[in-house]
Formats: structure tokens, C-alpha cells, sequence
């Protein structure tokens, strides 16, 4: 099966920061099925859906996510036709943070005037068909909508579930923001990537959620250098569950969800950006280092192949002008070790075809070099250098 159908992102010439969000509650501040939907199948009171749907759950050893879209649709059934279009409409409806609105480009911008690439994704519970419903979504604020969704017949109407987004799932979305391989059905979002080609590794990402259900994804992205920020509403000012996320060491940040330009959270992100942009310009320098340090390793391996190599062709030499041959390239190389000295020692008493012309004008040359710097000889080089010296001692 080709790879092509896939969209595949890669490195820019820019650093990304990608923002991923939760939807309920951290940009709206409710549920999205209960602003209206529900309202529309015949409960006047919202908790009364979400206690038949958990005890749904409950009861059958059910996710949770999955009961509450079973629920959606069994609910339907006689009050309203269940297609993707509905849902839609029921997505326009959904409110919105203070700020929200404008929040999408304007960070967009903010981004590019500090030389950084700010993408937008969201990776929520609820449903991709209403967020996509959505005044934002529609404007094209999101790169990628990672949410539940349904599977629709023909005629439009859900019959199925085809993803279903839960708090421990979330996290594979990072990783494919992380990697570029942003297609849900994309396996090649389990394949190593050196770190120097990761689109947006996790030092540059940022996650916004409210609640518990974003834990999984704020522990991981803390976890690797990035930035997890804890929301709020902020008209009720209830500050209990960031409280505990700062308490637990799963956020490093906490603001009221109003994304209207000057406020705490928007003050926060664009700092967050502005780290960004510095950070990335001193990781440019490590990979630099990095890469220099890497090729250096490799021209010293390189090295000690080659001296290798020269000193099993030169015990197995079986002639003058093989050994001469041999002596000639090994004169090129400047540096021995001590046990390759010795070796290289052992080899010219061991094999005729080099004790007998060490007293070549080449080859002694070589082993008087290798030997001048030797402080203290061992027997095995005393005896070479002495032939190589013209049975002088040293």
C-alpha cells in the first residue's frame, strides 16, 4: 500500500510551535452537546443525559466516549434526523470564550513576526463534526481536528462510530504533531525519527486543556520541555482543577480562558513564543556542534579501520614488495597507540618478509618514527629498534 494518500509534513527552514487544545471548556465554556443538542432530544435538565449515558458505561464495560455517542444517536431517534449536517448546525451554536474569535491568527501573526511558525490543533473528546461547525473551525483556524467522530451512510445519517477520542488516545495526536504524519490511519507515526528531522518536537509545543482528561497529554508534553497550560472560567473563577494539575506537577501554567488580546493567557503564549524563537536559534548551534562532532567520530572510526586493516595486511604480508607497499601507507598515518606500537612490533619479528628488510632506508624510517617517542621501550620494541638502529642501543 503506498505511503503517497498520506499527508506527511517535514522540517521547516522556520521553528514550529504547535498549540494543541481541548475544546470543552478550555475554548468554550461547556459542553458542546449540551448547547442544544440535547436540550433538542427532550432532557431539561443536561445532567440527566450524561448520568444515562455513563451508567451505559457503566453497565456494559463501556468506553465512555462510545456510550456517550450511542447515546447521542439512540436519543435522536424520533426528534430529530442524526446526519452530519446536524450536527454541524448544532456546532454553530456552540459559544466561545471571550477572545477566541480573533485568538487563531492573531497568535498566527504574532508568531511570524518573531521568525516562528504557530500552528493551531485541536485534540478533544467531543465531536469533530460540531467543532467543525464552529465560526473558527470554518475560518480555517485549526491545522487538524483530532476529535470522535462518526461513520455516515449514504444518505448522510450516522450509523457507526469511526474515531473515538479518549483521554489516554489523545496523546498518539502529539506524537503525530511531532513527527508531521498527521493522517490517523498513517503507521509511520511509529517509526524512529532522528531528532534533528522531528517537525515539532516537544520543547516547541504547547497544550491548553481544563481538566483531568488532559493529564495523559500535558504529563507527556511537560515531560519532553514543552509548555502545558491549565485554563479556567473565568467568570466563575473556579480554580480547584488547576489548583490540583499545579499541585500534581502536570501543568507549569495557569490563566482564565479569555483569549482577548493583553490578558494573562495571551501575555503567557506569546512569551512562550518568544522562548521559542531564542531557544531554537541556540539548538541550531548544538545540531551544528553536533553534526561536526558526528563526522569527526566517523573520520576516527574511519581511522582505526583503516590502521586495522594495515596491520592484518602486514602480518599476513608474503613478500618484499607487498610489505613495502603497505609500510608506504602506514607512513601517512601520524598517530599510533602504544598497543599498536607493540603490535606493530611484534609483526616485524614475527614475519621474515618484514625482519628481513628492516634494514630498508623506508621501513626502518617508519619504525625509527613510531619508536622516537617512546619513552620507555618494552623487550619486543627494544629489539626492533635496535635493528632498525643498526644493532645500536637507545
Amino acid at each position: 500500500m503506498s505511503d503517497q494518500k498520506y499527508e506527511r509534513r517535514y522540517k521547516e527552514d522556520r521553528p514550529v510551535v504547535a498549540i494543541c487544545y481541548d475544546f470543552d471548556k478550555t475554548l468554550s465554556p461547556d459542553d458542546m452537546q449540551a448547547q442544544g443538542f440535547i436540550q433538542s432530544v427532550g432532557y431539561e435538565h443536561v445532567p440527566d443525559f450524561w448520568m444515562k449515558s455513563n451508567a451505559l458505561a457503566d453497565k456494559n464495560g463501556m468506553d465512555q466516549n462510545l456510550a456517550y455517542m450511542f447515546t447521542m444517536k439512540q436519543e435522536a431517534e424520533g426528534s430529530l434526523l442524526f446526519t452530519k449536517s446536524t450536527l454541524i448546525e448544532y456546532g454553530e451554536k456552540v459559544q466561545l470564550f471571550p477572545g477566541v474569535e480573533q485568538w487563531f491568527e492573531r497568535i498566527r501573526q504574532y508568531g511570524k513576526e518573531q521568525g516562528v511558525i504557530v500552528e493551531h490543533y485541536i485534540i478533544s473528546s467531543g465531536l469533530k463534526e460540531m467543532i467543525e461547525g464552529t465560526s473558527v473551525a470554518k475560518a480555517g483556524a485549526f491545522e487538524k481536528i483530532y476529535a470522535s467522530s462518526f461513520l455516515y451512510n449514504e444518505k448522510g445519517v450516522a450509523i457507526w462510530p469511526a474515531q473515538v477520542v479518549n483521554y489516554t488516545s489523545k496523546t498518539q495526536f502529539l506524537f503525530r504533531i511531532e513527527k508531521g504524519v498527521l493522517d490517523i490511519n498513517d503507521a509511520a507515526v511509529n517509526d524512529y525519527f532522528p531528532p534533528e528531522t522531528l517537525r515539532v518536537p516537544f520543547r516547541n509545543m504547547i497544550y491548553i486543556g481544563d481538566s483531568d482528561t488532559d493529564i495523559p497529554c500535558m504529563k507527556l508534553v511537560n515531560s519532553y520541555g514543552g509548555h502545558s497550560i491549565g485554563v479556567y472560567n473565568a467568570e466563575t473563577r473556579d480554580k480547584s482543577k488547576v489548583y490540583k494539575m499545579m499541585r500534581d506537577n502536570r501543568i507549569r501554567y495557569f490563566a482564565p480562558a479569555d483569549y482577548s488580546e493583553g490578558t494573562e493567557l495571551d501575555t503567557l503564549v506569546k512569551a512562550i513564543i518568544d522562548r521559542t524563537a531564542a531557544n531554537e536559534i541556540l539548538e541550531s548551534w548544538h545540531l551544528v556542534a553536533q553534526e561536526e562532532r558526528k563526522l569527526a567520530d566517523k573520520q576516527s572510526n574511519e581511522k582505526e579501520i583503516e590502521k586495522t586493516n594495515f596491520l592484518i595486511a602486514l602480518e599476513n604480508s608474503d613478500n618484499f614488495a607487498n610489505t613495502h607497499t603497505i609500510i608506504g601507507k602506514m607512513k601517512k598515518i601520524r598517530e599510533w597507540t602504544p598497543e599498536e606500537k607493540e603490535t606493530l612490533c611484534k609483526i616485524a619479528l614475527a614475519n621474515s618478509q618484514v625482519l628481513y628488510i628492516l634494514g630498508d632506508a623506508n621501513v626502518s624510517a617508519f619504525y625509527r618514527r613510531l619508536l622516537a617517542d617512546v619513552r620507555k621501550l618494552s623487550q619486543v620494541e627494544k629489539e626492533v629498534w635496535e635493528k632498525v638502529r643498526g644493532g645500536t642501543s637507545l
